[in-house]
Formats: structure tokens, C-alpha cells, sequence
């Protein structure tokens, strides 16, 4: 029954993909069709002069940061904002540094952030699953609009232009988020220059991959540019006899007809045969020893025989923004996409008091999901007498459908000490979810930034009508449905000094529907609400190549929902206040040396909740304290002229390892590197040709990411060392 049901999701999913594609080829040949028009017209008429860009040297708050400092970003405001004037911590991590420490995951891209705990579950870099200010789950936008749902879906580094860390409730603006923040991947998209490069590299654990970017003026048409990126890699997992493979491409093209308009068409399809493991183990044999020692990092719980790991993720959007000539802009962003993701795997269960033995699981799970997402915005600038008004309006929608089948079963045991493969049996098995989730929101927003002088304040109010439909296709046939809404608002106001010290203070708040069926016997779950209060001083001044942002915040969320591994249901536990401070500076010092550095320390407790034994405690796997530190230095001139040579330090500190805080997770120091060499510094004839080399946890270091409880602890990632060899003409 089990392969019936993956065998139809996946025919499904390659229609709907074939589609996506088909529709991608269809905008690809209208753009041909009307460059090939424009070619055809050499009347004297349309002769004039050539159009000198001067936006290619100024920052784009959606588009490439030359080197680590950002200055510009929409995220925190959905409008083009420098961020010394935004009321809000926000920070990007550009290209370059991503490129830099060689991160292969967006969760990777953020170890250098603060307020972020990035890979929680160490080796397991299937999701790009984050703690953000103590909350789990951060949803990730794509250019503004919402991608995937939850950990559901993942997009190569490869293919993004910039990440953004928006901290704090932010759903003024994005509606249904967690009150962590948000994270906005801003995807590569056609340039102003030309662009041509190739790159290949090599790995341990058996890594290989080749890419490519591409971009330029459609010939004969200066209006029509495109982009087309990709990658190909493959690399074994950290455990035995697994591995993972990746697929990605991502097409774009960008029409100006005139200088106040512009639609970009984008595409993207990511093809994973195998997406990689899911690990976990306990505490017994991580955190402490059993009587036979720790076990092996490359152990693997499951079977090669059993496990299947699959994901395919496309979509196709636009982005459409028309500048009138009275200060109006109208702006429209949409996308539809789906993710179809097959995940069957032998789990851990407990290990028998012999100290070798493990029960294990079968869990076998599929998901698929469509989702379109819309946001239409109409942005207006006027002055009131010396107030200078940025007025947002906009009305966004999204709607997301998830079918769900889950199946579990007991299967036999392994000995850690001397595993064997190959024989796997699987009794009692029995479908837990077979479902279908229909979710939407409409939302309603209206902002107002005002500049007055120095003096920046900004306010915000949106109203949301949320909806869930639960089609339960078990034979206990529980359908449910949901209605919720709600308003939300924000205040903020900065001031920048002349020296670039901005202090502000803000207040926001969040509003997130529960979409967690509830179990048996229970009431529909409430939606989850929450408040922040944030002050902080920002510095960054003018023609000065560096920015740092110190914050405090108090932030509180109520109703939240918990997960009770002993009755298997869900619990929304009351109130949890998260409490901390954080520091973060993008500096480059000189034409040498570039710099990231980030403190967190953050103090959370459950403060209201119905499980006594919670009450006053520290959720699980959250450190306490977070530190790091990167810096590259280049060699410009010399004989050395053209070495770049980079490091980082990664403070993890100690968390507690369950509910109830009755172990802890040891704090630990991760150490990274990278060299790196332009050949055309004394070679002009090598022109375009760098190699690099990195290293992550140089030293290669055994530790525990974090433990959500005696039972599921997390390894992290062993030593991993690359080198690429790129070249660009």
C-alpha cells in the first residue's frame, strides 16, 4: 500500500514539475521572441545614445553586496532602506563571505550570526533548520515570498545572491512567522555586466561537484538580460555506506522597457536523489559513555538496504515594479512551487541494558506541497512639511497544500559494537498520518517610515484572516478545520548621529495559527501570539566600511506548541520568555583584511505551562552562550600578492538537554579555515583562475550539537575539507 501511494505522489509531482518547466521554456521563448522582434527594428528612429548605468557601483537592498558589508535591505521593511535607518536588527550575510567559508547550507551560511543557532542537529544538513532568539523553526522567504513550510524544503548556496536575518517578530510584514525573525534568501539574479563562470571541486568523504553562472544582455537587446545558474555535487554522508546527490538549476531573466520598469521571470528546480540523513542517537553513548565507550560518529542506526531519502523542489515566479512619475511605485511578487520529498528510515529507539543492543523503527514518510504565494504592494513618498513619509500598502496571500503520509512499524534490533546490514524485518506496521493540510492567509499591511532630520521612526498595523483545512484520510477519518485572525503592529524610531552611532527602540508583534492537528480528545489548539521589546545602538559610519549592531530584547510568546514524546501528542505549554543580548559587526578594515564577529547570550524560560516539572526551566538545546569570530586577509602585492588566508573560531555553550533540565550538553570550540590563490595576480595570462582550499572543525572535533532529550541527541559535523578551482571570464 506504502509504494502505491509514493508511486502516485511522485507520477503527480513529475507532472506538476514537467509543468513548472514547460511553463519556464514558454517564458524563456516569449523573451527570445520579443528580443528577436527588437533585433528586426534598425529604423533611425529608435537610435540614441548609449545609456550609462550608474546603479552598477550603488547597493541594491535586493541585490549583490560588494564584499562582507551590507548597507542597504527590503527585508526589514519590504522598501530599498538603508539598514542605519531601520529600527530593527537585521543583518546579511553576502555572497562573498558564503563563497568565503565555503557553506553548504544556508544554516551553514549563518554559523557567524548572532542570535542564530544554526545546526542544531549537527551532522543532519538535510533542512536548514534554525533557532533564532531561542524559537525553532524559522521560516525562510525567497526574495520576500514564503518557501516551503516549516524544515520543508532547502535551496543550494550556490544559487543565492545574499541571506537575511531579520530577528524579532515580524509579522507586520510577513504575516504568519515564528518570533524569532525571519530569514529572506535573496536568489542570484541577471547582472548589470557580463558574467561567465565555472568552477569544479573535490572533497573528503568522496565529495565532486561542478558548477556554473552565466549572465548577460540578450544579443541585440540591452532591455532582456539573463542569469542561469547550477550545481552538481555529490558527497558521502558523516554515516556509513549513505550518501547525497544534488541537482540544481535556477533560470532568470529581467526585462527593462524603461527606466521606471522592470519584470523579472525566475525559475529554479533542485533534483536530489538521495537528500541525506536524518541522524540522531541518545544520551547514553554521547553525552556519557556506555560501558563499552561512545559510539562512532559513523554509525548508522539504519540500513543501506532500507533507507530512501529523495526530494525534488521547483517553482517559477515574477517580480513586476512600475515607478510612476508622482513618487508611486507599484510592486507585485508571485510564485508557485511544490516540493515532493519521500523519507524511509530505520530510527533509534533505546539502547537494552547490555549497553549494545538498539531497538529500532521503521518510519516511513512522504510529503508533497504546493504552494502559491502573492504580494502586492503600492509604495508612495510625499512630505509633511519637514517630515519626509515612505508610505507601504499591501495585501499578500499565500495558500499551501501538504499531503502527508506517515507509516511506522517495529523493526529488529542492532548491535552498535558489531553491526550488521542487509536483513531488515518490519512488523506491526501501521499508517499514523494520511492527510491532506490546506492552509492560507490573506493579509492586509500598511507602513509608514518618517524621516525626520536624523530622526527615523517607523509604524506598521496588518490584519490577518488565516484558514486550515484538515482532511484526515485514516480510518478515524478526524477532519478538522480552523479559523483564525488577527492584528498585529509595530513602532520603531532611530537616530543617527553624525559620528554613525544610531541608537533606536522598537516594539512588535507576531501572530502564527496552529496547523498541528490536535490528538484525540483534545480541543483545537489556539494561535500562538507574541510581543517584543527591543533596544539597540547601531554604528556604521558614513564611507566607512564597517557596521556593528549591539541589541537587547525581552521577547514573550504564548500558546506555544510542544511536542510530549511519551503520550505522542502535542501540548501548547503556556508562555516562554526569551531574554538576551546580542552583538554583531561586518568590518573590512583595510583592502587586506574582512572581518565577522558575533556574542549571543540569551536567558529563556518557560514561565507559564501545565507540566509542573517545566515550570521554570530552560527549553532544550538552546546554548546559552554563542561566540565567533572570522578574518581573511589578502595579500595584494609581494611575492605572496595574490594568498588570501582565512579563519574562524565557533564557541558553542552548554544547553540543557531536555524539558525538565536534568542533563546538559558540554559547551565546545569548533575551529575553520581557508586558503585561497588568484593565479592572475602574477600571471595575467591566468586571468579569471583561483583555487581554494577550506577546511570546517579543522581540528576535528567529536562533540554533541545538542540534545532535544535523554533519547535524541544530535552529533555534529566531523572535520570536512574542499577544494575548488573557479574560473571566470
Amino acid at each position: 500500500m506504502m509504494v502505491s501511494k509514493t508511486q502516485l505522489r511522485r507520477a503527480n509531482a513529475q507532472s506538476r514539475i514537467s509543468r513548472l518547466l514547460q511553463l519556464t521554456l514558454i517564458a524563456t521563448t516569449s523573451m527570445v521572441a520579443i528580443n528577436a522582434a527588437a533585433a528586426q527594428d534598425t529604423s533611425a528612429d529608435t537610435t540614441q545614445l548609449e545609456t550609462i548605468n550608474v546603479q552598477g557601483s550603488a547597493e541594491k537592498g535586493d541585490g549583490p553586496v560588494r564584499g562582507y558589508v551590507a548597507r542597504q535591505s527590503r527585508a526589514g521593511t519590504k522598501t530599498d532602506t538603508p539598514l542605519s535607518k531601520t529600527p530593527q536588527s537585521v543583518s546579511v550575510v553576502p555572497a562573498e563571505q558564503i563563497e568565503d567559508q565555503a557553506a553548504e547550507s544556508v544554516a551553514q551560511a549563518m554559523r557567524y550570526s548572532a542570535g542564530v543557532f544554526a545546526e542544531y542537529r549537527g551532522a543532519s544538513n538535510m533542512h536548514d533548520e534554525m533557532f533564532m532568539r531561542g524559537f525553532y523553526y524559522v521560516p525562510r522567504f525567497v526574495n520576500g515570498l514564503l518557501y516551503g513550510d516549516g524544515s520543508l524544503g532547502q535551496i543550494d548556496t550556490s544559487l543565492i545572491e545574499r541571506v537575511e536575518v531579520l530577528r524579532g517578530p515580524s509579522s507586520v510584514l510577513y504575516g504568519q512567522a515564528n518570533p524569532g525573525g525571519v530569514v529572506n534568501l535573496v536568489t542570484k539574479r541577471p547582472t548589470d555586466e557580463p558574467l561567465r563562470e565555472i568552477e569544479v571541486g573535490v572533497g573528503t568523504d568522496g565529495r565532486a561537484s561542478f558548477g556554473f553562472d552565466f549572465s548577460d544582455a540578450i544579443v541585440g537587446n540591452d532591455d532582456l538580460r539573463y542569469r542561469i545558474a547550477g550545481t552538481a555535487w555529490r558527497a558521502d554522508t558523516q554515516e556509513d555506506f549513505l550518501e547525497t546527490r544534488r541537482f540544481s538549476i535556477a533560470p532568470s531573466f529581467i526585462w527593462t522597457p524603461d527606466a521606471q520598469t522592470s519584470l523579472i521571470v525566475e525559475g529554479f528546480y533542485q533534483n536530489e536523489p538521495d537528500a541525506g540523513f536524518r541522524n540522531f542517537v541518545e544520551k547514553a553513548g554521547s553525552v556519557v559513555p556506555t560501558a563499552f565507550g561512545y559510539y562512532p560518529t559513523s554509525f548508522l542506526v539504519s540500513d543501506p538496504d532500507y533507507q530512501e531519502s529523495t526530494r525534488e523542489q521547483a517553482y517559477i515566479g515574477y517580480a513586476f515594479e512600475h515607478e510612476f512619475d508622482n513618487d508611486l511605485t507599484f510592486r507585485q511578487n508571485a510564485r508557485y512551487g511544490m516540493i515532493d520529498q519521500v523519507y524511509n528510515t530505520l530510527a533509534w529507539g533505546s539502547i537494552a541494558a547490555d549497553g549494545k543492543t538498539i531497538s529500532r523503527s521503521a518510519s516511513d514518510q512522504s510529503q508533497l506541497q504546493h504552494q502559491f504565494v502573492i504580494d502586492n504592494q503600492l509604495q508612495g513618498k510625499f512630505d509633511t512639511g519637514p517630515a519626509e513619509h515612505t508610505v507601504l500598502a499591501g495585501i499578500d496571500y499565500r495558500f499551501t497544500t501538504v499531503d502527508n503520509f506517515v507509516s511506522r512499524g517495529n523493526a529488529n534490533s542492532i548491535d552498535w559494537t558489531n553491526p550488521v546490514y542487509g536483513n531488515v524485518t518490519v512488523t506491526g506496521r501501521s499508517t499514523r498520518t494520511d492527510a491532506t493540510t490546506d492552509s492560507s492567509q490573506t493579509g492586509i499591511y500598511l507602513q509608514d517610515q518618517i524621516e525626520l532630520g536624523k530622526l527615523n521612526l517607523l509604524g506598521g498595523m496588518r490584519y490577518d484572516w488565516a484558514r486550515t483545512d484538515l482532511d484526515d484520510k485514516t480510518a478515524s477519518n478526524s477532519d478538522a478545520s480552523y479559523d483564525a485572525q488577527h492584528f498585529t503592529w509595530r513602532v520603531g524610531a532611530i537616530y543617527n548621529f553624525d559620528n554613525g552611532i544610531s541608537p533606536y527602540a522598537s516594539y512588535s508583534t507576531s501572530f502564527e495559527p496552529v496547523t498541528q492537528a490536535p490528538g484525540a480528545g483534545q480541543s483545537p489548539f489556539d494561535p500562538t501570539t507574541a510581543q517584543q521589546f527591543e533596544l539597540g545602538v547601531k554604528y556604521a559610519p558614513e564611507g566607512e566600511d564597517y557596521q556593528i549592531i549591539a541589541s537587547y530584547y525581552d521577547l514573550t510568546q504564548k500558546n506555544v506548541l510542544f511536542y510530549d514524546n511519551a503520550a505522542s501528542l502535542y501540548y501548547q505549554t503556556g508562555e516562554i520568555r526569551s531574554k538576551g543580548f546580542e552583538l554583531e559587526a561586518h568590518a573590512e578594515i583595510n583592502q587586506n583584511l574582512k572581518l565577522v564577529a558575533s556574542y549571543s547570550h540569551i536567558n529563556q524560560e518557560v514561565t507559564e505551562t501545565v507540566r509542573t516539572a517545566e515550570l521554570g526551566k530552560t527549553p532544550a538545546r538552546l546554548p546559552i552562550d554563542q561566540a565567533s569570530l572570522w578574518a581573511k586577509y589578502e595579500v595584494l602585492d609581494g611575492r605572496l600578492a595574490g594568498l588570501g588566508i582565512g579563519g574562524g573560531v565557533r564557541f558553542l555553550g552548554s544547553s540543557w538537554g531536555d524539558a525538565t533540565n536534568t542533563f546538559k550538553v558540554d559547551p565546545t570550540t569548533l575551529f575553520d579555515a581557508s586558503m585561497s590563490y588568484d593565479f592572475s595576480v602574477n600571471n595575467p595570462a591566468l586571468e579569471g583562475l583561483k583555487l581554494q582550499v577550506n577546511a570546517s572543525n579543522l581540528a576535528d572535533k567529536t562533540y554533541v550539537a545538542s540534545c532535544a532529550s535523554a533519547y535524541a541527541c544530535f552529533y555534529g559535523t566531523r572535520r570536512t575539507v574542499t577544494a575548488s578551482l573557479k574560473y571566470s571570464w
